[in-house]
């Protein structure tokens, strides 16, 4: 039971830590069109994001898929940028309980997308860790539970901040997703940058 726990701990780790805050950045800009009535199709979408993370992990410690990792680091942050080029667009309902007319079907197929590149961005150290490993199915496992867990207590507070603004401060969902989607780019820009 340790093996799964220090693996779950560390997939935690993985997407919570402030020092690869780009997981975090993208995870903060897949939520900012929604409100927090939407909920549930936060949830599937950032599960499509660990479906195609978990893809690219198992894919990568198998040795069957391998790329650069510079190359990654690279194209990362223009995922987040694109995931906020989406959200400039995004046209919002005029009640927040409407499902928008846009095709949220495209959403959750650009998160596993991104997903899959995201894994390549993590899967040189987690490769390194499992090469000891006679099986990777309970490590791998747990690492992508813990790295679902840590997303949706990044979802929690981005979706708690969205409430306060739009329900106390009546910031419309439509500025603060222009706002946050904004800074969220601006960030990932200037990781491109570097």
């Amino acid at each position: 039971m340790s093996e799964f726990l220090s693996y779950l701990k560390l997939g935690y780790l993985h997407i919570t830590d402030l020092n690869g805050f780009d997981h975090i950045l993208f995870i903060i800009a897949l939520c900012a069109v929604y409100s927090i009535q939407r909920w549930k199709e936060v949830l599937i979408l950032i599960t499509a994001f660990t479906l195609g993370h978990s893809a690219t992990l198992a894919l990568s410690v198998l040795d069957i898929v391998s790329i650069d990792a510079g190359l990654i680091e690279f194209i990362i942050p223009l995922t987040i940028m694109a995931t906020c080029l989406v959200n400039f667009f995004h046209k919002f309902p005029k009640s927040i309980y409407k499902k928008t007319k846009n095709n949220k079907w495209v959403r959750y197929a650009l998160a596993v997308v991104f997903g899959l590149i995201h894994g390549l961005g993590f899967s040189n150290y987690l490769k390194s860790l499992l090469g000891a490993e006679n099986s990777i199915v309970v490590p791998l496992f747990s690492f992508n539970l813990g790295l679902e867990l840590g997303q949706i207590l990044i979802v929690v507070a981005a979706l708690a901040i969205n409430f306060l603004l739009t329900e106390f401060l009546k910031v419309k969902q439509k500025t603060w997703n222009l706002i946050l989607s904004g800074i969220v780019f601006g960030m990932a820009l200037m990781l491109v940058i570097q």
